[in-house]
């Protein structure tokens, strides 16, 4: 049967979708394991402070990756935050301008300088030879960033920290439940750190990780992480509140027994996309390693301008006139975002293939609420927005120019 297009919400039709479709809607668990954990929790009269949930949630993240210790935080952001502080970095940081900005403000609020570094095109990560050339003596150490779950090029940047003394860490908010050369992300480098944040494929309500298999750093992260105390009355550390709660916890393990069916449920809809999206010219669906383990959890594609007919913007705009909420991941990098757009103003120069791919990149609703039919449905828009593309652009024109 042809396809025959719709009549899109942007020139006047109605929205595909009565409600909003996000990008990263929270996966559930088990109801009811949950509601026993929080039943107990109560009764307990034990809310934070490394009660039994937490305690339970590090130890089976720790088997599950197969790493010595985890350390659960109240998030990512506080995690590696913890984690560099705990690490005594000073200096100058290495790191991808194409990340979420919170990699790099955490670096910025303790007063070490973020160096932006160009990614790989094919794999959006860190680029290990733009990486090399970045290093200078004020290095400190590299910050990986494993986007989209996809694994950065361990060996090569292992091997140009090493040549340089410097340690590597990782940024693998995205990553929990993948594996790089039959190793699970969780342990590369001195330690990585986790999100379990609501958008993420496993959550905790709010919540974060740092795992490693280096003791006494995660014996300085356990005191880092509850103001530095190593007792009642005794203070180590210059530490931070940086607990999680046993409410969030209970979430985690509950998420952790769900993991199968979460990660089976994104899969589907990749699969689903793929079908969609791999025929239509112009489009260029970012590819998971199925010889390794994936969590599946960002649909993401690249629109070539010089074949696809509209720019990613305009389609993004289409789509939200849908209900359906794609974002530009990570637009337009940190380095165009304040303070780092003021204190390094030249970074865009540098960073070419980073403002190539911030330009490019739409990411698609993903996760245990999204279904066939949903796919199906964006998958029409699209071929519509295709289709009229020149009424589209007229369109969004006067929309700017009337200040919609």
């Amino acid at each position: 049967m042809p396809f025959a297009s719709l009549e899109l919400a942007i020139l006047g039709g109605t929205p595909a979708f009565l409600e909003p479709l996000h990008v990263g809607r929270p996966n559930l668990g088990n109801r009811e394991h949950f509601l026993r954990r929080m039943e107990d929790m109560l009764d307990r009269r034990c809310f934070s402070n490394n009660g039994p949930f937490v305690r339970e949630f590090e130890a089976r993240i720790a088997e599950f990756i197969g790493v010595k210790h985890c350390v659960a935080m109240c998030n990512a952001t506080i995690g590696l935050a913890i984690a560099i502080r705990a690490m005594d970095l000073q200096g100058e940081v290495l790191l991808p301008a194409y990340t979420f900005v919170s990699t790099a403000h955490v670096l910025q609020w303790q007063r070490i300088k973020p160096v932006f570094v160009d990614l790989d095109p094919v794999t959006h990560n860190i680029c290990p030879k733009a990486l090399e050339r970045a290093i200078s003596p004020r290095s400190a150490a590299v910050i990986g960033v494993h986007v989209w779950g996809r694994p950065c090029d361990t060996v090569n940047i292992a091997r140009i920290a090493k040549s340089y003394d410097i340690p590597v860490l990782y940024d693998a908010a995205h990553a929990f439940g993948c594996s790089h050369q039959g190793r699970m992300i969780g342990t590369f480098g001195s330690c990585e750190v986790f999100s379990f944040h609501a958008t993420k494929f496993l959550n905790s309500f709010e919540g974060g990780a740092v795992v490693t298999n280096d003791e006494r750093l995660a014996e300085r992260l356990r005191y880092m992480r509850n103001f530095g105390f190593t007792g009642y009355d005794c203070v180590l550390e210059l530490g931070i509140n940086g607990k999680m709660t046993e409410a969030c916890a209970a979430m985690g393990v509950t998420s952790l027994e769900a993991i199968n069916d979460l990660i089976a449920a994104n899969r589907r809809n990749y699969q689903r996309y793929v079908h969609h999206l791999e025929q239509m010219p112009g489009v260029r669906l970012v590819a998971y390693d199925e010889t390794e383990r994936n969590n599946f959890q960002y649909i993401v594609a690249e629109l070539d301008p010089e074949v696809f007919p509209l720019t990613r913007d305009e389609l993004v705009d289409v789509l939200h006139y849908e209900n359906v909420l794609a974002r530009k991941y990570f637009w337009p990098g940190c380095h165009r975002m304040q303070p780092y757009a003021t204190e390094q103003p030249d970074a865009c120069t540098l960073l070419p293939q980073t403002e190539r791919v911030a330009a490019r990149v739409i990411v698609f609703p993903n996760g245990q609420s999204v279904g066939d039919e949903d796919i199906d449905k964006i998958a029409e828009i699209i071929r519509s927005a295709t289709l009229a593309a020149l009424q589209i652009k007229s369109r969004i024109r006067q929309l700017a120019e009337q200040g919609c």
